[in-house]
C-alpha cells in the first residue's frame, strides 16, 4: 500500500506537532518538506489554503489542519496510549486544554515574539499576557509529570511546539522564570531522541523531487 504524504516545514510549530504525533504513533509517511515561498502545485492541488501541514492519506483523504493530523494519526495506531482510551471523559479534556492554548494563548504569543523583534514598549505587558497560560501549565506540572497526567497525552505534544517558541523569545528570562516545572518538563522533549528525529533537515522536495520516508523506524 502506497504511503501518506506529509507537506512540511521544518520550523514550523504547527507542521512540528503533526510529525510528533506521527512519530509518536509509529505512523510511516513521505515526508516533502517546502518554503512557503515556493510551494508545490502538488500541494495546492489537494489544499488550495497553501499552509502546512498537509497530510494525503492513502486513500486520498486530504487533512490539512495539524491537530486533526494528530488525532488522525492515534486514530490508526496508539502504541504509547496518547489518547488514554481508557477514560471516556480524556479525549474532551485534552482538546480544551488544546483549544485554549490555539485560540487563545497563540494570540498572545505572536504579539509578544513581534514586540522583541520590534523593540516594542509593550514587551513586559505582551509577556505577562502569556504567562497567564504558563501559570496553568506549572500548575499541572506540579502535580503529575505530564500535562495531563504521569504520562504523555496528546495535549504536550500538541502545545510543547508553542512552549518551545515562548521559551526562545527572552531566553535569559526564560531561563530564570519562576516556571522550573515547565522547563523541566520541556527540555525533556528538547533533548529527545523524538524531538531529533521530527527536527531532522531534508532536502527541499522541489528541489529533488524524491520523498523521504518518515516515521516508524
Amino acid at each position: 500500500m502506497a504511503l501518506p504524504i506529509l507537506y512540511s516545514l521544518r520550523n514550523c510549530p504547527y507542521a512540528m506537532r503533526a510529525r510528533l504525533a506521527l512519530y509518536a504513533s509509529g505512523q510511516q509517511v513521505l515526508l516533502r518538506d517546502i518554503v512557503l515561498s515556493n510551494k508545490p502545485a502538488e500541494m495546492l492541488i489537494v489544499s488550495p489554503k497553501g499552509t502546512v501541514p498537509v497530510l494525503v492519506t492513502a486513500d486520498k483523504q486530504v487533512i490539512d489542519e495539524s491537530l486533526s493530523i494528530m488525532k488522525w494519526a492515534f486514530s490508526q495506531t496508539d502504541p504509547d496510549d496518547y489518547l488514554n482510551k481508557a477514560h471516556t471523559s480524556a479525549l474532551v479534556e485534552m482538546l480544551s486544554v488544546i483549544a485554549l492554548f490555539d485560540n487563545e494563548f497563540k494570540g498572545h504569543l505572536e504579539k509578544y515574539r513581534c514586540s522583541k523583534r520590534y523593540h516594542e514598549p509593550s514587551l513586559l505587558e505582551d509577556r505577562q499576557q502569556c504567562e497567564r497560560y504558563l501559570a496553568d501549565l506549572e500548575s499541572r506540572l506540579s502535580q503529575h509529570q505530564y500535562l495531563m497526567s504521569d504520562k504523555p497525552s496528546l495535549t504536550d505534544l500538541a502545545l510543547m511546539p508553542f512552549i518551545r517558541q515562548f521559551a526562545r523569545v527572552e531566553r535569559q528570562w526564560y531561563l530564570q522564570s519562576p516556571y522550573p516545572n515547565l522547563r523541566q518538563w520541556l527540555n525533556g522533549y528538547l533533548q529527545s531522541k523524538m524531538f531529533s528525529k521530527v527536527m531532522a533537515q531534508y532536502p527541499m522536495w522541489l528541489d529533488s523531487k524524491e520523498d523521504v520516508v518518515f516515521g516508524a523506524e
